[in-house]
Order: C-alpha cells, then structure tokens, then sequence
C-alpha cells in the first residue's frame, strides 16, 4: 500500500531562543535539515550541544545553509560525529565562511579545554572539547555549493533554492517546495539599507512560512555610526585610553572598518592605530575581495579600505599591541565577548576608568556582552574574576537584523495569506510581539513553536 504523504517539521533549535537554528523537515522520502546551528548564550542551552539529538542524525538526508553563522552551522562536526554522512549545501561565501568558523571554533574548544585541564576548574577529568579540527576536516568534505535562484532537485518530487537575503555574505532564505507546497524558511533576514550589501529579496510566496524574529519587539535606533564613532574616538585619544569593540568576525568587523576607512579619508579623526585583531575576521576579509556580486564596494575600494586597518593574526602580535600604551582601536572578536582575543584585551583593560568598550551587535542572554550592557561590575575570564571599571556603551544602529518594521516589510510581497506561519530565532518576548504584529498588520495567525516541537503540516494531502 502506498505510503500517504505527510510533512513533518521538527524543531530542533531556535524555538524560544535565537540560537542553534536547526529544522528538521521530515517526510515519506527525505529528510532534509535546514541550518545546523550551535547553540550559544546561557549554560542550560551550550549543553544541549553536548546531546543527541531525538532523530537519527545518519538518517537525514540532506543539510541545507541559510548562512554561514555559528548559530546556523556551528553544530555540523557534531552531526557528523552523530553519524550524518549527507551533502551540505549552501551558497559559495556560505561555505567559505562556514569553514573559516568551523576551524576557529574547534580551536577555541581545543584550547579552552586545555586551559580548563590545566587550571583544573572543571568538573570534568578531564575536559573535552565538543569536537576538534579532526572532526572539522571530516565534516568539510561533504559541502557542495549552489548558486543563487537556481532550482536544485533534492528528490522525485522536492526540490529547493537559494534567494538574496541581506544580513551577511551569501547569505540566503531557503524556498523548499515539496508535493506542490512552498516552504519558506527565512533565515536571517538583512537590513533594507545596509552600507555593503543589497536589500533582500523578498518572497512572493508561502505555503509554510518560518520567520526569525531577533528584533521582533523593536525598531533600531537610527543614529549616526560614524559621528558616534567619531566622538568616541577622540574621547580616547583624549584620556590616553583604548577603544575597544569586541566584533562578530563576519559581516560586523567589515562594517566597522568600512566607517573607520570613512572617518578617516574625511579627516574626521587624527591618524589614530586601528587594529583588526581577528584571524577568523582577517579570512573572512579575503572572501570579501572575491565575492565582489554579493556586496557593494568595488575591488579597489575594498583595497583601499584594509590598507587603513593594522591587520593581526598572531598572538604575538597581539602581546605587542597589548604593550603599547599609546590611544589606540582594537577590534576584537568575539561580538558577545564569550570568546576570542577580545578576552586578552578585557583581562588587561577592563579595570582601567579610561577603557571604552563598546559593544556593536546582539548580546544574547547570558553572554559577557550582556553582562557587559547590563551593568556588570566584573567579568568571569577563563575561570577568574576581572573587575569593571571601563566605559561600556553599544552601537544599535550596526545590527545586521531587520528590525520588526523590516520583518513585516519582508512579508510584503506575498500573495496570500501563508496556511502556517511559525515565528522561530528570537527569545520569547520578541517572538510574541512579531506574532502579535503580523496578526494586527496582515490578519494572519502565527505560533511560536517550542523546543523539540513537532508539527505535523500535511496528511492525506491537506495542511491542517
């Protein structure tokens, strides 16, 4: 007898959380995994990474990227170590970023894990990392890159593609289209006036739409980044004090170079050291200058614009810059301060009255950078406590996520109202809010699903 066609969709990450994106779409032929994030932020969700997942990861067909962020690939060496021996697919910046950060982020793990064997404040005896770069070589074999708005089969009746998504390089919404119905899965959607990269497209349809919803509670502020740029740095220069701007490595380093580069070819601030502190951000500068479709500069522009930022990559180097008193920028990843050089220069700096530290992103719940924005007097830095004397302030203006305005603008376009919409990647609150919004502005009904959810979309060839 002839199996009846059914789709299910198993929230595997980013229900009731901005992190670990992971969708399991299950159905009689395939199962396909949208994104596959690691989860990040407080201790309950950084150990769910550490469980098995509730499906069989060697049954899963397919991996599909929306983007290249570890909240949406950070978890591939693990699946892999689950079993999972599939295609991963993705736009080409995608991939390249995803290795950049797979490789950095089993790094991280292999040295924290040292430093906590070391130091003996684990629990565990020893420490392991959550997986290693021999888990990262094994997991990068199995990428394959896909262009843009090209239709790509995954089975008899499914097929899927990429679409322009803003946000950061290749980064894309995924339209997944099965037995006649349009899935829509949005990724991260960007900012409709982005200073490097093109609006978002926007979907025309949806069947199923799964919307993130970041900033799902909020408009951005519209201030003036370069002006706030400027002031701070000349209040650094002024107290002998150094600037620093813990960055995500993609996307966000590049947009602070950019104003830095701008700021100074208007001679807007004195000829002030600006140091891009970041292996993973100096690689990912490099996928920059050869993915010259996917953003707005031009090749001598993007020349032009590093030749104006100190480039490190060597922990030696960053000792040296450390040393140096003199009034100076350093951009220092990670953006949420819960990793990375950044942790050096906080472990020197942060008790000094004339440090600035100035956040330029998302701080998701339980990050130093939360932390950081709510107030904390001290900061706990591979197992020790640092006391806070700095300056801390944030960029709001600098986020690569549409703001609720941006969301509902990106849902513009679509013919008719979707049969199910469910609002993922976004704390509750947010979530709530953009479910609350959509219904006020479209009249159309929204759940926010929960973690391990399952929701069962079609049966005898009907959604219920």
């Amino acid at each position: 007898m002839e199996k009846s066609p059914y789709i299910n969709i198993h929230f595997l990450g980013a229900a009731g959380t901005v992190t670990g994106s992971k969708y399991l779409v299950e159905t009689a032929e395939k199962k396909i995994l949208i994104d596959c994030g690691l989860f990040q932020g407080v201790k309950n969700l950084r150990k769910l990474n550490w469980d098995y997942l509730p499906v069989e990861a060697g049954t899963i067909d397919v991996v599909i990227l929306t983007h290249g962020h570890m909240d949406h690939t950070g978890f591939l060496p693990r699946l892999m170590k689950m079993g999972y021996r599939g295609p991963v697919y993705g736009t080409a910046p995608t991939l390249e970023i995803a290795e950049v950060i797979l490789r950095d982020s089993a790094k991280i793990q292999e040295e924290r894990a040292e430093r906590v064997n070391q130091e003996g404040y684990s629990k565990h005896k020893p420490a392991e990392p959550l997986y290693d770069t021999k888990d990262v070589e094994k997991t990068l074999p199995l990428f394959r890159q896909q262009p843009l708005d090209k239709w790509i089969a995954l089975g008899e009746n499914i097929r899927y593609r990429h679409r322009y998504n803003g946000h950061i390089l290749g980064s894309t919404f995924i339209e997944l289209e099965m037995d006649g119905k349009l899935l829509v899965f949005s990724g991260d959607i960007g900012r409709s006036e982005d200073p490097l990269l093109h609006p978002p497209q926007k979907p025309e349809k949806a069947d199923v739409l799964f919307i993130e919803s970041t900033y799902g509670n909020s408009r951005h502020l519209h201030e003036d980044i370069m002006e706030r740029l400027k002031t701070h740095i000349l209040e650094t220069i002024e107290s002998n004090g150094i600037l620093l701007i813990p960055s995500f490595a993609v996307e966000r380093a590049q947009l602070l170079m950019y104003y830095l580069w701008q700021l100074k070819n208007a001679r807007s601030i004195p000829d002030i050291p600006v140091y891009l502190d970041s292996p993973m951000g100096a690689n990912v500068l490099k996928i920059l200058h050869h993915s010259s479709k996917w953003h707005k500069l031009s090749a001598a522009d993007c020349e032009e614009m590093c030749r104006n930022i100190k480039v490190t990559t060597s922990y030696k180097d960053t000792l040296e810059i450390m040393r140096d008193s003199k009034p100076k920028v350093v951009i220092a990843g990670s953006g949420m301060v819960n990793g990375g050089r950044i942790l050096n220069y906080l472990a020197q700096y942060s008790y000094k009255e004339n440090t600035t530290i100035l956040l330029a992103g998302y701080q998701a719940e339980g990050t130093n950078g939360r932390h950081l924005q709510e107030g904390a007097e001290e900061l706990k830095i591979y197992g020790k406590y640092y006391r806070v004397k700095a300056k801390v302030d944030a960029l709001h203006g600098l986020s690569a996520h549409a703001d609720q305005d941006e969301l509902l603008d990106w849902l513009s376009e679509i013919e008719s109202a979707p049969q199910k919409i469910f609002i993922t990647h976004g704390e509750p609150h947010p979530a709530d809010a953009l479910r609350v919004k959509i219904k006020d502005t479209y009249g159309w009904e929204a759940k926010v699903p929960q973690l391990y959810e399952i929701e069962e979309l079609n049966q005898k060839n009907r959604i219920i």
